[in-house]
């Protein structure tokens, strides 16, 4: 028995980063997957209900494409408001800019003794030495690889919805063996993804609320693009509300002359995130979800690593995912437990019991 457990072990470790490498390797196919598969988890109760008013599936299922286009034209309309928002700034801004950039810049220049001839501007003067052929070589391979990644996502979230590729079947026949088992789990995962989804969006929507109204108050530019900012970049767990507000801060330094009022404005932006990311969604993802801090920073680590920015963004769902499914197993159950943070507090309780008595 000793022989075989060990035996077990050494193919797991000798399993895992096969799989990694396969999972960086197929990244193209599985981030579209991934991202599918919650996109039809959030459709699936829709496709119930016509389903359950006799509605046929191709009905039912162009109503549903129909709305996913209706939600991508909204949000590409919002997009092109706050362009238009940018587009409509005068050249004051960017001479505004320009001469806090030389305030900045200047005392650096000195500092390292770079020369720069008199009279020449310093955005002029650094922006000739960029690359500007590899930097729209590199721009123009990410947009691609990103509008591919849209187009399959979209592909994959339609044959989902109708049923091509049925998840339940598969999570029945490689995991897990028992129908009725299957189906709870099936559940579970679907409820518990949809609420994660809602969790996040409402968070995220008074964060770029919060943002709007902050720039609208301080009297900032472009309120509309950086609460569109705030909302999505707030989807990438806890690194995208650093970013977004060290960006809105950098900018608002260009905008805000007086430094008590800038203060105050960093000052504000920071404390819509702390509230909004740092108090409300640990407390809704905690009682939604039992997952503790350390395991989100090391799955959003690994993902990120793994998937980059798709891997952000999907290491919460995948991590309830998983986690449910570490629940059906007695000899993953450990885990799940340890991604809770239930097995270290039984450990104490276990200690403080023995102690009493």
């Amino acid at each position: 028995m000793n022989s075989l457990k060990t035996t077990n072990i050494l193919l797991l470790i000798i399993a895992l980063p096969i799989l990694f490498y396969v999972l960086d390797l197929l990244a193209f196919i599985f981030i579209p997957i991934s991202f599918a598969m919650f996109i039809a988890v959030l459709f699936w109760p829709l496709m119930r209900w016509f389903q359950e008013k006799k509605i046929p599936k191709i009905i039912s299922l162009s109503l549903v494409i129909l709305l996913m286009v209706m939600l991508v034209v909204l949000a590409s309309k919002l997009i092109q408001l706050s362009s238009n928002e940018i587009l409509a700034s005068n050249n004051h801004l960017i001479e505004k800019a320009e001469f806090k950039l030389g305030k900045l810049v200047i005392p650096v220049e000195e500092y390292f003794g770079v020369e720069r001839e008199e009279g020449v501007s310093v955005s002029h003067y650094y922006l000739t030495k960029i690359n500007f052929n590899k930097l729209l070589g590199s721009t123009m391979k990410s947009l691609k690889s990103t509008i591919s990644m849209t187009l399959m996502t979209f592909f994959f979230a339609i044959l989902l919805l109708a049923e091509s590729l049925n998840l339940h079947e598969i999570l029945h026949r490689v995991l897990i063996k028992k129908r009725f088992s299957s189906i709870k789990v099936f559940v579970r995962i679907e409820k518990d993804i949809i609420k994660f989804i809602k969790v996040k969006f409402i968070l995220s929507f008074f964060t770029g609320l919060g943002f709007t109204i902050a720039c609208y108050l301080f009297d900032v530019s472009f309120t509309i693009f950086w609460g569109l900012l705030a909302f999505s970049f707030n989807f990438v767990q806890m690194i995208g509300s650093i970013v977004s507000v060290i960006l809105l801060s950098i900018f608002a330094l260009i905008e805000i002359n007086t430094t008590g009022t800038l203060l105050f404005f960093i000052l504000v932006i920071t404390l819509v995130e702390v509230i909004i990311g740092g108090l409300l969604e640990p407390i809704f993802m905690g009682k939604s979800f039992s997952i503790n801090v350390i395991t989100i920073l090391i799955m959003l680590m690994f993902w990120g690593f793994l998937w980059g920015v798709p891997g952000m963004i999907l290491s919460i769902p995948i991590t309830v995912l998983l986690k449910i499914i570490f629940d059906q197993f007695p000899t993953t159950k450990i885990i799940s437990s340890l991604m809770s943070g239930t097995a270290i507090s039984l450990k104490r309780k276990k200690a403080v019991t023995e102690l009493v008595d």
